[in-house]
C-alpha cells in the first residue's frame, strides 16, 4: 500500500505465530509491507529502529507486556499509530487499552477486512494530525516524514542518528548521559559497549555541525550530551 508517496510499513507484534502469519498474510494481500516480531523486547526493538507506520500489538506477549511495548514507546516520544489487538472485553479493559497510549483495539477474534480498515483509518489520523516539527534554530526536524534540514539545506540521516538526534532536539538544553541515550535509542537492555554513543555523537556532528560551522552537539563533562542553539 503506498500512502503520502511511500510504502506503509505495518509491524505486527503477536506472539501467537500461526496468528502473526495470517494477520501478515491479510496485510500483505491489501498491499501493506510487514514486519513481524513474537515477542515484546524484540518488537520494542523494531518500533525504535524501524520506525513502521503503524503498530499491530498485542496485550499478552511473553518477555515483555504489549501494555509496557505500549507505555515505553509514548514515554521515550515514539508517536507511531498502535492498533491493540485484545482477547480481553469490557469497558474497563477498553479505558485501559486507550490510556497506555494506544490509538485504538480489535476485540479477538476479528476479521481481516477490519483490521485492514482500522489501520487505514490511524494512517488518516496520522497524516491529519501530523506531529510538529521539531526546531533547534535553523536545524529543523520532521518526526513524521523523517527529515531533517538546516536552514533550506536538507541533511540525510541513517535510522539510528536520525533517532539519536530526535530525542536530543526533544530534549534540547538538557544534558542526557550515556546510558539514558543507549536505553531511549538502542532500546533497553542494551548490552554492547556504551561508547557506540560516542561514535554516533560523532556521525552526527559530521553531518549536522561540521558543514556549516555549527557546535550544536555538545559534550558536557560529566553528565553527558546535549542539544544547544549558537
Amino acid at each position: 500500500m503506498v500512502h503520502d508517496g511511500r510504502v506503509v510499513e505495518v509491524l505486527v507484534i503477536e506472539d501467537e505465530v500461526r496468528l502473526a502469519r495470517a494477520v501478515a498474510e491479510g496485510l500483505t494481500s491489501h498491499g501493506f509491507t510487514v514486519t513481524l516480531c513474537h515477542n515484546g523486547h524484540s518488537g520494542y526493538q523494531q518500533a525504535k529502529e524501524r520506525h513502521p507506520d503503524v503498530i499491530v500489538l498485542d496485550l499478552m506477549l511473553p518477555d515483555l507486556s504489549g501494555a509496557e511495548v505500549c507505555a515505553r514507546l509514548r514515554q521515550e516520544g515514539v508517536w507511531t499509530p498502535i492498533l491493540v489487538l485484545t482477547a480481553r472485553d469490557g469497558v474497563s479493559d477498553e479505558t485501559d487499552v486507550l490510556n497506555l497510549g494506544a490509538d485504538d483495539y480489535l476485540r479477538k477474534p476479528f476479521s481481516y477486512p477490519v483490521l485492514v480498515a482500522r489501520c487505514r483509518a490511524l494512517l488518516r489520523r496520522a497524516a491529519a494530525g501530523d506531529p510538529a516539527e521539531i526546531s533547534v534554530d535553523d536545524l529543523v526536524l520532521d518526526p513524521r516524514r523523517r527529515t531533517l534540514r538546516r536552514a533550506e539545506t536538507p541533511i540525510e540521516l541513517t535510522r539510528r542518528e536520525f533517532a539519536l538526534l530526535e530525542y536530543l532536539m526533544r530534549n534540547r538544553g538538557r544534558p542526557r548521559t550515556k546510558q539514558e541515550i543507549l536505553d531511549h535509542v538502542w532500546g533497553v537492555g542494551y548490552a554492547r559497549d556504551a561508547n557506540v554513543v560516542e561514535v554516533y555523537i560523532g556521525y552526527l556532528r559530521r553531518k549536522v555541525d561540521a558543514p556549516f560551522g555549527t557546535s550544536t552537539v555538545q559534550t558536557v563533562r560529566g553528565q553527558g550530551y546535549v542539544l544547544k542553539g549558537p
